[in-house]
């Protein structure tokens, strides 16, 4: 069994691994990836209160042609009550009631006015917070980006040469061992442990007898419990 060769052909693939897994966690990346995020976040909230704002306006278009229509109505009414004034006191009751109804009424369309006019400046008061923000966010952005892209293709050259000589380790192995170790890899990394005091050092649990004597007498071992190549150093 090539375990040997195999055990030092995962030092180069897991080396690799670890390397391009530390790209991902790279500080400068988390930093961009961080800046974009907010930008990103800014111009949904910026998109948000554009749609809000549009709702505003139509119902504000709106009240104000029912404030214009009721307001005419009651100039009209009120006109009616002075060129004929009511006969008796019934007819001078329904009148003014109906005179308060749209007194009332254009009343709460002027304070629903009122309100929409505060909102509108606090939408826009927002917008210009969010432009703010987004402007400093996008200046830390581009100045990040000119460190990692440096810093990315230099890791990018190194992470394609061990990837290059992990291909040559490869190629040194033997063809079915090395598929069971990638079959492995797949849900399970790193897919070999070595053996000590009769325990997988991957999951450390303790291997049965029989495991142990059929791992000495040169068999391929995996382990019972997690699945990983067994690699005892006096293979």
């Amino acid at each position: 069994m090539q375990l040997k060769e195999l055990w030092n052909f995962m030092q180069v693939d897991m080396a690799a691994d670890n390397f391009e897994a530390e790209m991902r966690k790279s500080p400068n990346r988390q930093k961009l990836l961080k800046r974009r995020n907010l930008l990103l976040e800014l111009q949904n909230n910026n998109k948000r209160i554009d749609s809000e704002i549009a709702v505003m306006q139509d119902r504000l278009e709106a009240v104000r042609d029912e404030a214009a229509r009721l307001e005419a109505l009651l100039k009209t009414a009120l006109e009616e009550l002075q060129a004929a004034p009511p006969a008796d006191m019934d007819e001078a009751q329904r009148k003014l009631d109906s005179v308060q109804k749209l007194t009332d009424t254009i009343s709460r369309y002027e304070q629903e006015l009122t309100k929409m006019r505060k909102d509108a400046d606090s939408r826009d008061r927002q917008q210009k917070d969010i432009r703010v923000r987004a402007a400093k966010a996008k200046q830390e952005y581009d100045q990040i980006k000119v460190v990692y892209d440096k810093e990315y293709k230099q890791d990018t050259a190194k992470l394609a040469e061990m990837k290059k000589n992990i291909e040559a380790e490869a190629a040194k192995q033997n063809p079915e061992l090395l598929e069971r170790y990638r079959s492995i890899k797949q849900h399970c990394t790193p897919p070999m442990a070595r053996l000590a005091d009769g325990q997988c050092c991957g999951c450390f649990m303790q291997l049965p007898s029989a495991t142990l004597r059929a791992l000495k007498e040169g068999t391929l071992v995996e382990c019972d419990n997690c699945g990983r190549i067994l690699y005892c150093e006096e293979e």
